[in-house]
């Protein structure tokens, strides 16, 4: 519930803002929705494949969302060279949320709100 005017602001919003400035970052969605949908630890290059990003982008958002907590990164167990990357239990609990995002999104209008 949200709080009436002359209440204090519940410290939760500050969380849901440093989720949404993580999530929000240019592809960091595209990552986490391509991660949820893999249902197994995919590697770097088939992230940035289906992102259509630039290496710099795609290593930095992963990083964001790593240290974020919502993704975890594996070493592949036949090149200890490769990593993979997967959602962390964190991520997956976001899910759902993504997922009613997305499906908004489909059906939003976009010229109801002023850009």
């Amino acid at each position: 519930m949200l709080p009436s005017i002359g209440e204090i602001c519940d410290p939760t919003y500050a969380k849901v803002d440093a989720v949404l400035e993580l999530i929000t970052k240019s592809k960091s969605l595209h990552i986490l929705m391509i991660l949820e949908r893999a249902k197994h630890p995919i590697r770097f290059t088939e992230i940035k494949m289906r992102v259509e990003a630039s290496s710099t982008t795609v290593s930095r958002r992963l990083n964001e969302l790593e240290q974020g907590g919502l993704v975890a990164r594996l070493l592949e167990p036949e090149s200890s060279q490769t990593n993979l990357y997967m959602l962390s239990e964190e991520g997956l609990r976001l899910s759902p949320v993504m997922q009613a995002l997305f499906d908004w999104a489909k059906e939003w209008n976009e010229g109801s709100l002023p850009m």
